[in-house]
């Protein structure tokens, strides 16, 4: 149980960052500054985690961390850090476009935009393993896209509000996030998963303070009302719920993970009808319900159909 619970936590704290983006915005900061702020305090969460892993390694083990030991991981070379770094670059430019988008269209519709990406891995999936997507998965798909049309409000609230700037960075958000979740997977996954994140953090770090140079830092901006939000996103956003699925998805597995992670969505819809004020009528969370349906419609029917045994929980996509 407390592994589920985990994982859903984990996407609580992915559902509510929209929202405190929307409330940095409003206090007049910018899209370098929210995102630049939000990577620091991670990068310093998670090198913290690494530093208090290597205080409580064993006496006379050098090299190796007692967590990383008992974990089977171990600490990367220079070569597997670089490509750690690399691999966690889609994570800032997930961000970067995610948070864009909600610069031009309501937080509501900006996370069913980046929820596009259950699908775009279907789609890449297949295209890799040159496999047709199985019937199971084209119902899917149908279910999530007709779910994003309803929860978006395009039947009672027409094309008013999709401010074609703010779908277009919205839909880019879930390519990147697609392409994060593919390398994050292969990326040195014999690494300690602190070592780990904290590398990969400290890549889409480096990106971001690339784009926009950190004047944030040296020009009191930080210390003057920036800096909370900077924690608060550091935290939810880049610290916490990488280090929860760590502990989660290796104990209750992919396609459980899936349907739990779905938790994400109505956590920030509902975060901005409350908090933001936004109009969420009955036929966009009719919509929502879809969406999470399609998230566990093939979970679901793989454990109505008794495939779960021997299986590790894991969510197959292709056919």
């Amino acid at each position: 149980m407390k592994y589920r619970l985990s994982v859903l936590l984990g996407a609580v704290c992915y559902g509510i960052l929209s929202t405190i983006v929307t409330k940095a915005y409003e206090q007049g900061y910018t899209l370098g500054q929210i995102v630049g702020s939000q990577l620091l305090t991670g990068a310093c969460l998670a090198w913290c985690l690494v530093l208090f892993a290597r205080w409580k390694k064993r006496p006379g083990d050098e090299g190796h961390w007692t967590a990383s030991e008992r974990s089977g991981g171990t600490v990367p070379t220079w070569k597997q850090r670089l490509v750690l770094m690399a691999a966690g670059m889609p994570t800032a430019v997930t961000g970067l476009l995610y948070y864009q988008s909600l610069r031009y269209i309501p937080n509501s519709l900006a996370i069913l935009l980046l929820f596009q990406f259950t699908w775009m891995g279907v789609l890449v999936h297949a295209i890799g393993k040159r496999q047709r997507p199985n019937g199971v998965m084209l119902a899917t798909v149908a279910v999530l896209l007709g779910g994003t049309l309803l929860a978006a409000g395009v039947l009672d609230q027409g094309l008013s509000r999709f401010h074609w700037l703010g779908v277009l960075f919205g839909l880019s958000s879930a390519v990147s996030y697609t392409a994060f979740i593919l390398l994050s997977g292969r990326a040195v996954p014999g690494a300690h998963p602190a070592s780990r994140s904290a590398w990969m953090i400290t890549g889409g770090l480096a990106l971001v303070f690339v784009l926009f140079p950190p004047a944030f830092l040296i020009d009191g901006t930080l210390l003057t009302g920036l800096l909370p939000f900077g924690v608060m996103l550091g935290l939810f956003g880049a610290f916490l719920p990488p280090l929860l699925y760590a502990i989660g998805v290796p104990r209750i597995g992919e396609g459980l993970t899936g349907i739990l992670g779905a938790a994400e969505l109505p956590v920030a819809v509902l975060l901005s009808a409350v908090v933001l004020h936004e109009r969420v009528s009955a036929i966009q969370w009719l919509g929502v319900g879809l969406v999470l349906l399609g998230v566990s419609l093939p979970e679901l029917l793989r454990r109505a159909g008794g495939t779960g045994s021997g299986s590790g929980g894991r969510l197959r996509i292709g056919g």
